[in-house]
């Protein structure tokens, strides 16, 4: 019989699971040098936040682990966004893929409902709702200056049987279905010059199948086909546990 975890160990497993995720969201966010993950912080009165923190982009976690996720900018970043050369590009949007890396790292985990608020107002959200952890992006090293904080909310998984009683809840709740065929990442530059006829190239051969997104999380691959001249999907591999359990839910 496996003895259940403590609070310590479970402590312990966050803080491990967000450097991670700071470090993978690190590689994303703009900065004029490489930034690398700092020591974790788990009072949320002593984060340390960059000099001249703007803007914080939150974020909600769902998926494997739920939870909230903060990126804290400085403002050099949010000016250079917002002056860009292709127009002026919403923080959220443009940090958005930095978050994504971060809850990559935790499992089948998506980012949802991201917004702008003020960093200490942002943070302040965190208190109270799970545990929490911190991790400053430094510049220049272990010893550089914060450049960025990735602060992180998590609830660990819990079992399966308490899983299905709120999957049977929501049987009947209506979800955005998207196919995706493929994503690219371009830097400013590369968009800047894109011209007409130009092909861009995706991250998926034309022989390999589309996804299947539901909310944001992947369910299902299957293969584009035309249904009465609309677009459609032809379902050939289940690749995620939601869908049996909510066969189980209902047997």
């Amino acid at each position: 019989m496996t003895a259940p975890r403590t609070a310590n160990q479970d402590s312990e497993t966050v803080s491990a699971v967000v450097s991670a995720a700071a470090r993978a969201a690190a590689a994303l966010v703009p900065a004029t040098a490489a930034l690398v993950p700092g020591s974790p912080v788990s009072d949320p009165d002593s984060v340390p936040l960059p000099p001249d923190a703007a803007s914080a982009v939150t974020a909600r976690l769902s998926g494997e682990v739920s939870g909230d996720v903060v990126l804290v900018v400085s403002a050099d970043v949010v000016d250079a966004l917002e002056g860009s050369p292709v127009g002026r590009m919403d923080v959220a949007a443009a940090l958005k893929p930095a978050l994504e890396a971060a809850a990559a790292t935790l499992g089948r985990v998506s980012v949802s409902s991201e917004r702008i608020e003020e960093p200490v107002a942002a943070l302040d959200g965190l208190r109270d709702k799970g545990m929490f952890v911190a991790v400053p992006l430094l510049a220049g090293g272990a010893v550089g200056s914060v450049e960025a904080t990735v602060a992180l909310q998590v609830t660990l998984p819990t079992a399966r049987s308490a899983q299905r009683g709120s999957l049977e809840l929501l049987r009947h709740v209506a979800m955005e279905v998207t196919v995706e065929i493929g994503r690219t990442r371009m830097t400013v530059g590369e968009l800047l010059s894109l011209h007409p006829g130009e092909v861009v190239e995706l991250d998926r051969a034309a022989s390999a199948p589309a996804d299947l997104l539901v909310n944001g999380t992947l369910i299902a691959r299957g293969e584009v086909v035309v249904v009465d001249e609309d677009f459609g999907l032809r379902i050939s591999e289940i690749v995620t546990d939601a869908a049996a359990e909510l066969g189980a839910a209902s047997a």
